[in-house]
């Protein structure tokens, strides 16, 4: 059989449905016959590009597999959506600790943009367990109302072994999302802190949540993610501690003077926020419109564009080294030969390692 005719079945992925469609048995009996229907790479083009949600998620769902003829489908799917001229649309990347309010301020500016006729697409990275490798993927039911929203596509994902706070194929999923239509991309990560810089890599603008009264005040003076932020929000600045949160708003002004100019040439903004009450929320949209005007007009907006490629294309062949090695047969023999090794302190770590590499080295 042809590489071509090879079919992709994504069983695990559903069409976001209603509450009055979850009651319906009738709906849901059609849903899961739709989600066993076995799809073409062609097929799966289609009905992304025509806006057929389901064929989204099975598309990033064949993009997410590891197995050696997945990857082949996936990278033709991908060459598919790159193939014609996508939406012109702003991706934002969305990160903060744990309990920062991420899902509920996503939900509320999400809704602001569906509102004004937009596509939104967001992609929500789950941390995955390193004991049971499993993943709650609960972003989408915090979105209760974003949810219900026609024009709204939101997908959660495992985070897996991937460090950064996304996951490892979330930029092939942004790439989908835009041949989709989709023109308003929101990238939520894990929110594990100082970490989640990967995310910088495949956005236009990073949009970092703070906390006022939670001890956030000293990672303001920190250098890592603060830095790498083209704004600062400080959410939850509502009821008792709208006071704390102009204390924090203060602090972060002042600790964005101790680093150097961003190459982009714009100057970081710290805003109030609460996504409770709404407030702040079309004053933060229009911050991002406004930046996305300044880099257009000065030309980084398109070469951040391109140098995004060139690293995700190094991060793909790191990737791909990393799977080919741990799946060569021999190296894969060896390994365990010196694992024992290892175990029974007949030699270091560091030097089993060394001889693994030379050993991959001279069979290939």
């Amino acid at each position: 059989m042809e590489k071509k005719n090879k079919i992709f079945k994504g069983v695990k992925e559903q069409k976001g449905v209603s509450y009055q469609e979850i009651t319906n048995k009738n709906a849901v009996e059609k849903l899961k016959q739709k989600r066993q229907i076995k799809r073409t790479v062609d097929e799966l083009f289609k009905g992304i590009t025509s806006g057929d949600t389901t064929s989204l998620s099975q598309g990033i769902t064949l993009i997410e597999s590891t197995k050696a003829e997945d990857r082949v489908l996936s990278n033709k799917l991908i060459e598919h959506c790159l193939s014609i001229e996508a939406t012109k649309s702003i991706r934002v990347g969305i990160t903060g600790v744990p309990g920062v309010g991420k899902s509920t301020f996503i939900e509320a500016i999400g809704r602001t943009l569906a509102k004004k006729g937009n596509k939104i697409a967001v992609l929500a990275v789950d941390p995955s367990s390193s004991k049971s490798k499993g993943s709650i993927l609960g972003d989408k039911t915090r979105m209760t109302e974003l949810v219900r929203e026609s024009n709204v596509f939101i997908r959660p994902t495992a985070s897996g072994k991937t460090l950064g706070g996304v996951g490892q194929y979330t930029r092939e999923a942004i790439i989908l999302c835009e041949a989709a239509g989709y023109d308003r991309i929101l990238v939520e990560t894990v929110g594990v802190g100082q970490g989640e810089t990967a995310v910088y890599e495949m956005v236009d603008f990073f949009l970092l949540l703070k906390l006022a009264g939670a001890g956030d005040e000293l990672q303001g003076i920190k250098r890592g993610i603060v830095e790498m932020a083209d704004a600062i929000l400080i959410n939850k600045a509502d009821g008792s501690n709208k006071d704390a949160a102009k204390l924090a708003m203060s602090a972060f002004r002042s600790a964005l003077h101790l680093y150097a100019a961003n190459a982009s040439g714009w100057s970081p903004k710290v805003m109030l926020c609460s996504a409770l009450d709404h407030t702040g929320i079309d004053e933060t949209w229009a911050m991002i419109e406004a930046y996305v005007k300044f880099t257009s007009t000065n030309g980084y907006f398109q070469k951040k564009r391109e140098d995004q490629n060139v690293h995700w294309m190094m991060q793909t062949i790191k990737n791909q080294l990393n799977i080919e090695f741990f799946q060569y047969s021999k190296t894969k023999k060896f390994i365990k030969q010196q694992i024992e090794l290892v175990k029974k302190n007949k030699v270091s770590p560091f030097v089993a390692a060394q001889a693994v590499l030379r050993q991959h080295k001279s069979s290939l």
